[in-house]
């Protein structure tokens, strides 16, 4: 027990690290590609890059004034720990930023000056995604319109996260319209390259978070209808070193008896187990894409030569 305990504890301590970690790359995210090219990036964290730019003060500071408040209202509305490791992320960026605000970068920075800020835009969606799809599978977020999604996912689980937090932070891409303005001689000269700059990062930032959450894990779900149940499964085991799971069924039109199996197998074992499935008359197949798999993914060690039995890497249902 104290064993596993400990585990528990280093598991926890190992993903607070990796929180800080990608806290402290969203600052270098902000500081390399997105301030110098003058677009508002995401929810509350945009608001701050706009107020930065018109009054420069600085992100790391607005984003605690902002954050810590909304951190609070999500320990008591939301989920305890979801608020605490959000308030850890918003620290270690705030930190980490003010502190990078300090140090002559100017030798890593992607300036654009105006022309092709659609690259760094991408850059910078493409990391934000990848940070927001890993710290929301850490049950965190990185603050402000993140926690107010949230907090509306909760009230209503039916709302997709990460499409509430778009539909956020368009807000903010209207409003860097009038921000990133310019007055040139007494006229002033709106410019719709931040919007748009807004919109793209939210869009990329938003469908690979969304992608990244739906799980690396990918894989198919078979289901076989046949008459040669012991044949099959016995290949599935050898071959694909998986395992199955199969019940009793009658065919609704010709009222005969035939077995039902299941087996979860590999997105590269599909081919295989086609190539299994011709070889047996009476068989029929169809395939599901599975997102993700949780929990008992069983993969079969192959058996030794002399021993017919493949050995199985934990327990195997079968019914």
């Amino acid at each position: 027990m104290p064993n596993e305990k400990k585990k528990v504890y280093e598991y926890a301590a190992f993903q607070y690290l990796v929180i800080i970690l990608l806290a402290v790359l969203m600052a270098f995210n902000y500081k390399l590609f997105i301030v110098p090219n003058r677009f508002a990036p995401a929810g509350f964290n945009g608001l701050a890059t706009m107020i930065q730019y018109k009054l420069n003060f600085s992100i790391g500071y607005m984003t605690l004034l902002i954050n810590v408040p909304l951190c609070i209202f999500a320990f008591f509305t939301t989920n305890r720990r979801f608020a605490v490791r959000t308030f850890l992320y918003v620290v270690v960026y705030a930190g980490a930023y003010l502190f990078l605000q300090q140090i002559d970068m100017r030798g890593f920075i992607y300036d654009a000056k105006g022309t092709d800020t659609i690259f760094p835009c991408l850059l910078a969606g493409l990391i934000s995604g990848g940070i927001y799809g890993i710290i929301f599978q850490l049950n965190g977020s990185s603050g402000g319109t993140d926690i107010i999604a949230k907090f509306s996912t909760v009230k209503n689980p039916r709302l997709n996260f990460f499409w509430v937090t778009f539909a956020l932070n368009a807000v903010v891409a209207v409003t860097s319209y009038f921000i990133y303005a310019e007055e040139i001689d007494g006229v002033v000269y709106y410019d719709l390259k931040p919007v748009c700059l807004c919109l793209v990062y939210c869009f990329i930032s938003s469908f690979v978070g969304s992608r990244m959450m739906r799980g690396t894990h990918n894989a198919f779900n078979v289901v076989i209808i046949t008459t040669h149940t012991d044949e099959i499964e016995q290949e599935i085991f050898s071959s694909l070193h998986h395992g199955a799971t199969h019940f009793e069924a009658i065919g609704s039109y010709s009222h005969t008896e035939k077995d039902v199996i299941l087996c979860v197998i590999n997105r590269s074992q599909l081919v295989d187990l086609k190539n299994i499935l011709k070889k047996y008359a009476d068989t029929f197949a169809y395939v599901e894409p599975v997102s993700e798999t949780v929990g008992n993914f069983l993969r079969i060690r192959p058996a030794r030569h002399g021993d017919k039995t493949p050995k199985i890497a934990g327990k195997q249902e079968k019914s």
